[in-house]
């Protein structure tokens, strides 16, 4: 439970940033450059490398060196951790909104 833990706060810090989701959502159309990577963000090769480091450090991307460049891809695996631990409270909303349909259905009875 506690390398699952882990793995998940690294996950979650990773992809706090807008930053970094937007270069993840970018990977979702295929492997770029770092280079390519910072262009549609402004921002400088070493800025987008750092955040691309977040990334790797998660292991969100996967990052391949081709010639002088480094090619970064998308691993949305480590993602899932984020989804078991969503549904996780799953029955918790489940019942809330239960308990939310019951009163709205009194409510509209009593009228």
């Amino acid at each position: 439970m506690v390398e699952y833990q882990a793995d998940l706060d690294k996950v979650i810090k990773a992809i706090a940033d807008p930053v970094r989701r937007r270069i993840l959502f970018s990977l979702k159309s295929g492997p770029a450059t770092v280079g390519e990577l910072a262009k549609p963000h402004s921002m400088t090769f070493a800025g987008a490398a750092k955040h691309v480091n977040v990334l790797v450090d998660a292991d969100l991307v996967q990052k391949k060196r081709v010639g002088r460049q480094q090619l970064c891809a998308l691993n949305a695996k480590p993602m899932r951790a984020i989804q078991d631990w969503l549904d996780s409270y799953a029955d918790f909303w489940n019942d809330r909104l239960d308990a939310l349909e019951t009163a709205v259905e009194e409510f509209e009875n009593d009228q």
